[in-house]
């Protein structure tokens, strides 16, 4: 493993834990457009999802 992809890969896996809450099992499971995407400010305008929606989100991957 290089240095480079080891000084960049500490240093995500502290804002994955800092910020997301992830732990390194999520983080290391997580692809790089899910990290990228997930420590990415918000887009303008956006608006959050709706309790219903979370909930068929939710439905939807509870079963794998």
């Amino acid at each position: 493993m290089s240095d480079a992809f080891s000084g960049a890969a500490l240093r995500l896996t502290a804002l994955a834990a800092a910020h997301l809450r992830w732990t390194p099992r999520i983080f290391w499971n997580a692809t790089p457009s899910e990290l990228t995407a997930s420590l990415a400010p918000p887009l303008p305008g956006e608006t959050p999802p709706s309790r219903a929606e979370i909930a068929a989100l939710i439905e939807r991957d509870s079963h794998g």
